[in-house]
């Protein structure tokens, strides 16, 4: 069994450690990561230059492009072998509802997903005060890739799983959930660089706006890790009779 780690938050990122420090001993693992952190690059692959990847430890390489490449490239064609599974994480902050659209731990995974492996992302929901402790969703991540090495899914799944920031024997337990929805972003900051030009930050993500009993927010906020399973078919089919129809005279 050889499982494939990768992350947006760069190789050198806390949580990847973490994560390849708690899968040891389950299969063997090769880390190819983003040289440098590729937050909210969501499924972005690289086609205008050339990459260039660079083995830092044995087992462990860095992409200069973005998880996707980092996926893409270790599957197709980087290695001689073939990979059976891909873990992505352990991300510096939770993906939940509409944070999937751009979160780059989660199109790791998908992109393991589109080359026809199962594949899992997790992320660390951040602490309102202090440092981040990967400890307890470092345990979270070998019991779920346990779970899926001896009970399988369906490969067209994609686990999201967020852990909330407290130790492993205060965690709830495990629930199953859909993904929620946030408001609207804040708006984007204007700023002036050193030279006077003007210049803008993203605003925030905003709060949970479909957050009750069911979701991941709901989930993670009542200390509880949330496993949400994803698709990649994003065809809404109950409104393709709707849309049909709508279609209709335009002939």
């Amino acid at each position: 069994m050889k499982i494939l780690v990768s992350n947006d938050d760069g190789y050198r990122a806390p949580g990847i450690i973490a994560l390849r420090q708690a899968l040891t001993g389950l299969a063997e693992l090769t880390v190819v990561a983003p040289e440098r952190n590729h937050s909210g690059a969501s499924n972005a692959l690289t086609l205008e230059h050339p990459l260039r990847v660079t083995e830092f430890e044995p087992n462990c390489h860095f992409v200069t492009g973005t998880p996707t490449d980092c996926v893409h490239l270790a599957i197709s064609g980087l290695f001689e072998f073939e990979h059976d599974m891909v873990v992505s994480g352990i991300n510096n902050g939770e993906n939940l509802g509409d944070d999937v659209l751009y979160s780059g731990t989660v199109a790791a995974a998908i992109e393991g997903r589109f080359l026809g492996l199962p594949t899992v992302a997790f992320s660390l929901r951040r602490p309102e005060t202090g440092d981040m402790d990967y400890s307890a969703a470092a345990k979270v991540a070998r019991l779920i890739v346990q779970r899926l090495l001896t009970h399988p899914l369906d490969r067209n799944m994609i686990l999201n799983v967020n852990v909330p920031h407290r130790p492993f024997n205060e965690l709830k337990g495990f629930k199953s959930t859909r993904l929620g929805h946030r408001h609207r972003a804040e708006r984007s900051v204007k700023s002036l660089d050193p030279r006077g030009r003007e210049v803008f930050w993203v605003g925030m993500a905003g709060e949970g706006q479909d957050d009750g009993v069911g979701t991941d927010f709901n989930a993670v906020a009542e200390g509880y890790v949330s496993v949400t399973p994803l698709q990649v078919d994003l065809t809404r089919h109950a409104a393709l009779d709707t849309v049909r129809d709508w279609l209709q005279g335009l002939d």
